[in-house]
């Protein structure tokens, strides 16, 4: 698992354990299991959709080579430095 899709998963837990505890306390469970539950059923959840959500950005993105999961070498980004004081369209 590389670096987004790890940024990714957790954020995603934190998310859904978050709206999981206030679904779970609006239903009057206030114990630590309820808790525990949301916590654990949040990672579940969150490690696939961080998984397909970084594919995605990678996939998406014209800068990355998917195939070598790594970004291509031979891209132009002179236009992106901060000297020109320019920013690209």
């Amino acid at each position: 698992m590389d670096r987004l899709a790890l940024y990714i998963t957790w954020l995603g837990a934190i998310a859904i354990a978050g709206t999981l505890m206030v679904v779970s306390f609006t239903l009057g469970y206030y114990s630590i299991w309820a808790i525990a539950i949301c916590v654990i059923a949040a990672v579940i959840i969150a490690y696939p959709s961080g998984k397909l959500v970084a594919n995605m950005i990678k996939r998406w993105d014209p800068a990355w080579d998917s195939r070598k999961d790594a970004p291509q070498p031979d891209l132009d980004r002179t236009d992106f430095s901060v000297k020109s004081g320019k920013l690209p369209d």
